[in-house]
């Protein structure tokens, strides 16, 4: 089996995946209107400017949607090794606006609006994903 290519940071993801390997979740911040956003990128959806800093955040939120894939998007397999396997996105509870897609790592079907927490799961490679699980009652 190949090794699966590793994500390759650009400017405006390359601090995001810093974060993340430092088990730290984070958003941009504008800094002319403080309008928070997630992916980063180089300019505000609200004001069209650039300039933004970084916020950590709590990685909690609530399930948007879900797919279950039954093959591999990338070549190397899936994450974990198993098909098939859930992707879930997920509402960000300080970011209302941001949703977030990772992988889900709970023993059942996530449900619509489910309370979960992010979890850091390290690859080979070194490379670290924010995944998700049920939050704990």
């Amino acid at each position: 089996m190949r090794e699966r290519p590793p994500p390759v940071p650009d400017r405006d993801s390359a601090e995001w995946w810093g974060r993340l390997a430092r088990r730290e979740f984070a958003v941009q911040r504008c800094d002319s209107c403080d309008t928070p956003r997630f992916p980063p990128r180089a300019f505000c959806p609200a004001c069209h400017r650039e300039g933004a800093h970084w916020e950590a955040i709590e990685p909690v939120g609530t399930v948007e949607s879900w797919i279950v894939n039954h093959q591999a998007f990338t070549p190397g397999g899936t994450p974990g090794g198993a098909e098939p396997y859930v992707v879930v996105m997920v509402r960000l509870a300080a970011v209302p606006r941001c949703l977030v897609h990772g992988n889900w790592r709970g023993d059942r079907e996530p449900q619509g609006g489910q309370a979960v927490r992010g979890v850091y799961t390290p690859l080979s490679d070194g490379l670290v994903l924010l995944d998700w699980r049920p939050a704990a009652r």
